[in-house]
């Protein structure tokens, strides 16, 4: 059944894209936080442990809403490690395993790349797409990643010290 909300498909296909990356970026990061979970050694492990566990279950409810957004305008939502990669404006370290202060520096740049994307695309989905509702959607998005940027950035401080 054909999607009838008010967007026309040129509409549709702009916010399709942006929520695409969106939910690329967002996977990539959630599988980076993971990683850093399992992998964090040092000083500060049971704090850098737990607040990397809290911010991939936040990224995993993320996921989830971006996947949903998605589909509320129509198309199919990516699903796979192959897409996910193609899409997403992150890079990956694969065979990497960083100190735990680099860690938190990798995470930092990862976040502010992201929001000052969305910052874009904020702008771009309500004048250029009229979807108020997906603006809103990652508009919510960037002050959750400015406020998580902000912890970390905190954090790398104490880290580094």
């Amino acid at each position: 059944m054909h999607t009838n909300i008010g967007l026309t498909q040129e509409q549709s296909d702009g916010v399709h894209t942006i929520l695409r990356r969106v939910l690329a970026d967002t996977y990539v990061l959630y599988t980076k936080t993971r990683n850093y979970h399992w992998n964090v050694t040092g000083m500060h492990f049971q704090t850098l442990h737990d607040m990397f566990e809290e911010q991939y279950t936040a990224l995993e409810t993320v996921i989830d809403d971006t996947a949903e957004r998605i589909r509320a305008i129509g198309p199919y939502a990516i699903g796979t490690l192959e897409e996910f990669s193609e899409f997403t404006t992150l890079s990956e370290h694969p065979g990497s395993y960083p100190s735990a202060t680099t860690m938190v520096q990798n995470l930092v740049t990862d976040y502010e790349q992201i929001i000052r994307q969305l910052r874009d695309d904020v702008d771009a989905c309500a004048e250029q797409y009229h979807d108020q509702g997906t603006a809103d959607f990652l508009t919510g998005l960037m002050e959750q990643n400015e406020k998580t940027a902000w912890m970390l950035r905190a954090l790398a401080t104490e880290v580094a010290a």
